[in-house]
């Protein structure tokens, strides 16, 4: 036979595993690490950083400012007995749709729920009258992860100041590069052709530059700064001959590991120079790039079998990988202290250049760390100076060099440092 009643549905609160592990951490609370404003503050600012919207800020806000400011202290107890009715009534919601606020704050861990056996929220008073457990809304949590959630805030600013710095300085480029088109007439008309099917194809890349990403603006950015050189005729930038570089600079070892693309103008370029759909999509387009599109002076067809392994290379100072590099300075970076800060700044650059993280966790495997930094580093300034047209194929080449014993990074590193002084 079988049962007499039918089996009923679950009643009661949700039970999930995260949501008991929020109980868990709330419990681990060190009251005194952050006052009542401290969180309402921060409560008013999640918003921005997509964790929660701006009806479930009203009521956490509301949460907060309805405890004491002494139960955020030591000897308090943050719980808030409140029905959902009052609540409503104060937020200007229906009972119903707090209950679903609650549960999405819930699962969000901003707050835990005490429930008692009918889910009536009340205090727990001492003989003194004082609240020392309850049954409601715990807002323990919040104190545990203040720090998280003020760093989630922080980095969303960050984030939103950087976006809105590249759109303004990809409009203000994109606007000259125009005006350049329609004052300049010098240019002929195969050059002026391809410079302009260049740059709607770039246009045509980013989209809506209002939703695209603040790494494709910067590059975008750098390319119409370049178009706008050639656009201009601005004379390119002087090249120094090797022998005039390994005489200048005291630390060069027997010559230097130098990549060099094409250095001839657009009117004097050959069959060999790439297309400009092709390179639109090379410098725009991240992921690791083919070996074979580096220069011959990459090319391992002269390696030996059984060439010996070659002594380490020589270990360059911070301070001249510094002076070698302006174009850190050029896209904003901060001028690295230690070799930790080159570090931190790596995968930024991977982005701005293009670079794969698979062509950069190659390099630090192969490398370790500090040099696949410098490397980089490196790679990315051969490509502000239009030296480098693959630079995760660059990378990739240099990396390849190293597990054979060939890379001299501080050959590149000190001719890099001697060709930028002779500019200056």
């Amino acid at each position: 036979m079988g049962e007499p009643y039918p089996q009923l549905r679950p009643i009661g609160r949700r039970v999930t595993p995260q949501r008991a592990e929020f109980r868990r951490l709330a419990q681990s609370a060190k009251f005194g690490t952050a006052t009542r404003g401290q969180l309402a503050v921060l409560a008013q600012n999640l918003p921005c950083t997509g964790l929660i919207n701006a009806t479930e800020a009203h009521l956490l806000v509301t949460l907060i400012n309805t405890a004491s400011a002494d139960a955020f202290d030591k000897a308090g107890r943050p719980i808030i007995f409140k029905s959902n009715q009052q609540l409503a009534f104060e937020i200007n919601r229906s009972a119903g749709r707090v209950s679903r606020l609650l549960s999405s704050l819930f699962d969000a861990g901003l707050i835990t729920m005490q429930d008692s056996g009918n889910y009536k929220r009340y205090p727990v008073r001492n003989a003194d009258g004082s609240v020392v457990d309850g049954c409601g809304i715990d807002m323990r949590i919040l104190i545990v992860r203040y720090r998280e959630l003020d760093e989630l805030v922080r980095q969303a600013r960050a984030e939103r100041a950087a976006a809105s710095a590249a759109l303004r300085r990809y409009r203000g480029a994109l606007r000259n590069l125009r005006y350049a088109f329609a004052a300049v007439s010098g240019l002929s008309e195969r050059v002026r052709t391809r410079l302009e099917a260049r740059l709607e194809k770039v246009v045509a890349l980013v989209g809506v530059a209002a939703k695209a990403p603040s790494a494709l603006l910067q590059r975008a950015t750098g390319l119409f700064e370049w178009l706008f050189e050639r656009v201009m005729q601005l004379p390119r930038r002087p090249e120094a001959a090797p022998e005039t570089l390994d005489s200048t600079c005291a630390y060069a070892e027997n010559g230097m590991h130098k990549q060099i693309t094409s250095p001839d103008p657009l009117e004097d370029s050959n069959e060999n120079r790439r297309s400009a759909d092709a390179e639109q999509l090379g410098v725009l387009a991240a992921g690791s790039a083919r070996k074979g599109a580096l220069e011959e002076s990459l090319g391992r067809g002269s390696r030996q079998v059984n060439k010996p392994q070659r002594p380490p290379q020589a270990v360059v100072a911070l301070h001249d990988v510094v002076r070698a590099l302006p174009a850190l300075k050029t896209y904003g970076f901060a001028l690295p202290r230690t070799w930790g800060d080159l570090a931190r700044l790596v995968p930024q650059m991977c982005r701005l250049a293009g670079i794969s993280d698979d062509a950069r966790r190659r390099a630090v495997e192969q490398m370790g760390e500090q040099q696949a930094a410098v490397a980089v580093a490196v790679t990315l300034q051969k490509f502000d100076r239009q030296e480098v047209s693959s630079p995760g194929g660059y990378l990739r080449a240099m990396t390849d060099r190293a597990a054979a014993g060939e890379l001299h990074l501080a050959r590149s590193v000190f001719g890099l440092a001697a060709r930028h002084s002779m500019e200056v």
